[in-house]
């Protein structure tokens, strides 16, 4: 009003009405807490109790590989791939890339402080006002936070929670990574050195059968025996070459397997391995509970932490329904003068709250936190599932423990009367009471049981490693 004083007019009640129902109805949308518990182990409560070893009492993740194992030309191949297998070196990556990932969203829980200072000349040209040119310096100095989300209703503290467990998940999986690492190149290990074995005993037994078609030969030739025994003779010659050529073959695959798995050549200056027979751990490890694999089986305690995470995500997505607070501020020095710049006079600062308040998205936070809660129904599936499988691990490989070596003490039993078979088939052959049928028989059933004792012995050692591994092996070096 001209000539007069302006008055200040207050806000009535009713007119605040609309502003606070636009405040309370973000918050009247938000659906209802999801109720999150730990799932119960879809599991039986214990083993079954005729593959437990009684009185066994070391838990595997208190005995290093270097222990567990008796070859140390496997400890060191041990080493050396969990030195420079790349699998591996691509899984210790991964665990950087999640610390980091982490570390990135725990830093968004606190204020960001930045500092600037400036210092501008401005030249003014001649206007109506100034007949000459002016020209005018300002210096500015200060810090600022750009801008701080007070997180009243826990959305930025539910997204560092996700981002931590995702990254104790991935370390986890790298542990389980190590294991699986540890497990291939013993079973690798086992079937070069399988291979080694039954090459030896397919080379004894194609001389043996090659010194046997020589003597059919001369006695065809002295007419003692005929032709048929000779080619019969022949033909057990050609099946030992053949089984000579495969296992030469998967000799060299294992090898190259082996190299790719400890991440380069093997040394040659490694030691020599020991012998198949004496390659079965001394140490009978614990079965324990089903239960105690929840706190040291790796890929369970992976798939925890990812449901912790999906968790996490819930409730990031439903504090996505409340407004969002924010305070920007700085506080510095502004001044024409360089000389004067830090005078009390010349000290600026600025504050101010900020509101974010979403009220039509057309579902979007919804259609968020709908998805959230899905992907927490598959964490809590994939959990359950990774129980069962760690479970049914470790039971065929308790099973495997006690009936592999019942079947490799009868598979000994079988060779060693295959052998007294042959020796016997021979001697009767010599005798002229038995044809070379009987002898090619012979022959061929104890080669194949020589070879089937070697393979169940690998099987043996095989299962044996996979029981260290499902049960949590330790992963200590000498």
């Amino acid at each position: 009003m001209a000539g007069g004083t302006r008055k200040c007019r207050t806000m009535r009640p009713e007119r605040l009405l609309p502003l606070l129902l636009g405040l309370l109805l973000p918050a009247c949308m938000v659906p209802p807490p999801v109720e999150m518990r730990q799932p119960e182990p879809p599991v039986a409560a214990d083993y079954a109790p005729a593959t437990t070893a009684t009185g066994a009492t070391t838990a595997a993740t208190s005995v290093g590989f270097a222990d567990f194992f008796p070859d140390s030309r496997l400890h060191a191949l041990i080493e050396r791939g969990l030195a420079r297998n790349r699998d591996l070196a691509v899984a210790v990556a991964q665990i950087a890339a999640a610390r980091a990932q982490y570390r990135i969203q725990q830093s968004s829980r606190f204020p960001e402080l930045d500092s600037s200072g400036t210092r501008t000349r401005t030249r003014t040209p001649t206007s109506a006002i100034t007949a000459t040119p002016f020209i005018s310096n300002q210096q500015s100095i200060g810090v600022s936070v750009p801008g701080f989300e007070l997180d009243f209703w826990g959305r930025i503290s539910n997204m560092t929670a996700a981002a931590r467990s995702r990254y104790l998940a991935t370390a986890a999986g790298e542990q389980g990574a190590r294991l699986a690492l540890i497990r291939s190149i013993a079973e690798e290990h086992w079937l070069v050195l399988e291979a080694d074995e039954r090459l030896a005993l397919a080379e004894a037994t194609v001389d043996s059968r090659r010194e046997a078609v020589r003597i059919a030969r001369q006695r065809l030739d002295a007419g003692v025996t005929s032709a048929l025994d000779f080619r019969q003779a022949e033909s057990l010659l050609t099946q030992a070459e053949t089984d000579l050529a495969s296992l030469r073959l998967a000799h060299a695959q294992g090898n190259n397997l082996l190299t790719v798995l400890v991440g380069g050549p093997v040394p040659e200056s490694l030691p020599p391995p020991l012998p198949l027979e004496k390659q079965e751990p001394e140490t009978v490890l614990a079965a324990g509970l089903p239960s105690d694999l929840l706190r040291v089986r790796p890929d369970i305690l992976a798939a925890e932490e990812n449901l912790r995470a999906a968790r996490a995500d819930i409730g990031a997505a439903r504090a996505a329904f409340f407004p969002r607070i924010s305070l920007t501020g700085s506080l510095g020095y502004a001044s024409t003068e360089l000389g004067d710049l830090f005078t009390s006079d010349k000290l600026t600062w600025s504050f101010g709250p900020s509101i974010s308040l979403p009220i039509f998205d057309w579902g979007q936070r919804r259609g968020n936190l709908d998805l959230a809660v899905a992907r927490q129904d598959i964490a809590v599936s994939s959990y359950e599932k990774t129980v069962q499988e760690a479970f049914r691990e470790v039971a065929d490989a308790l099973a495997g423990r006690q009936y592999y070596a019942e079947e490799v003490e009868a598979q000994q039993r079988s060779a060693m009367a295959f052998a007294a078979i042959a020796q016997l088939a021979q001697t009767r052959y010599r005798e002229g009471v038995a044809s070379y049928l009987e002898v090619l028989d012979a022959e061929r059933n104890l080669f194949t049981a020589q070879q089937a004792l070697l393979t169940l012995r690998r099987q043996e050692l095989a299962n044996l490693a996979g029981l260290y591994a499902a049960l949590g092996g330790g992963l200590s070096t000498p």
